[in-house]
């Protein structure tokens, strides 16, 4: 059970209570509210409920009795279900093949179902994983016809798509007929040093820390909900290659806890930021 709402006196009662109405057993309950007065609850509950697939619209009914008093915004997703996944990729292969690598060892409890590539240059690699790879090309004149297709063939079959330095501008359209959220991962610079060799002109103005952003892509260009951040120190002493290994291995980091913990519910969007629970 996911769901938010505004915060007021008994809520968390009334959940454990319905949820207890129903027979479940609550194995994990965690909730956070952005202000002890006039706050946004946001509250994740994992529970165990014997023969589930039958019972579910039983505590669809059971939620419903109280969401509307509430105000809740709320979802039940079985911890079963597996999101299907696809993957978007350019030439860096550094983020693609970690998910990849994790996900044949049983790390990510989810399916990849695809993935797209605006070049050929992964085919090979991804094909050794048993998954399917699509080489849509793309340049400004054909930049509509090369989303229409990755729609044509993602729209509506997908839970999520992940941006595994996916050098492409994404646009508004796509994005809103994705019918998927869509997870971007980028040096966390941004927006200083945008563009072509950030690591470079990171190592000219001599800088300390580097480090990734994982968020949700929106129409501002990198500038969607941030899911999650790390970094690592640096001294005048790292080469720009060693700052550049540096930084991808951050990056992939980043975005394979991103895109586990919105597989696993546990990402709520809270205005332009996020509750990770």
């Amino acid at each position: 059970l996911v769901l938010a709402c505004p915060d007021r006196p008994a809520i968390l009662a009334a959940v454990v209570s319905r949820l207890a109405a129903a027979g479940a057993n609550i194995i994990t309950f965690d909730q956070f509210s952005t202000a002890p007065e006039g706050g946004r609850l946001y509250l994740r509950s994992e529970f165990l409920l014997k023969d589930l697939p039958d019972r579910l619209d039983d505590v669809r009914s059971c939620i419903e009795e109280i969401a509307e008093d509430f105000d809740m915004q709320w979802r039940l997703e079985p911890a079963t279900r597996r999101k299907r996944v696809a993957i978007f990729v350019s030439r860096s292969e550094h983020c693609l093949l970690d998910l990849l690598w994790r996900w044949r060892r049983g790390e990510l409890h989810m399916d990849i179902a695809a993935v797209v590539s605006n070049h050929p240059d992964l085919e090979a690699e991804v094909a050794a994983f048993g998954v399917p790879y699509h080489h849509i090309p793309v340049t400004s004149d054909t930049k509509a016809e090369a989303e229409q297709r990755q729609l044509d063939l993602l729209a509506g079959k997908v839970d999520l798509v992940a941006l595994a330095r996916y050098m492409q501008i994404l646009s508004g359209e796509f994005l809103a007929r994705i019918g998927a959220p869509v997870i971007n991962i980028h040096h966390s610079f941004l927006p200083a040093f945008a563009g072509a060799e950030p690591y470079l002109r990171a190592h000219d103005r001599g800088v300390k820390i580097i480090g990734a952003t994982a968020h949700y892509a929106t129409e501002d260009l990198d500038e969607g909900p941030i899911i999650e951040q790390d970094v690592n120190r640096v001294t005048h002493a790292h080469t720009v290659a060693e700052l550049t290994q540096l930084g991808a291995d951050i990056e992939r980091t980043v975005l394979q806890r991103a895109v586990t913990w919105h597989c696993e519910d546990r990402v709520l969007v809270n205005g332009s930021g996020t509750v990770v629970l």
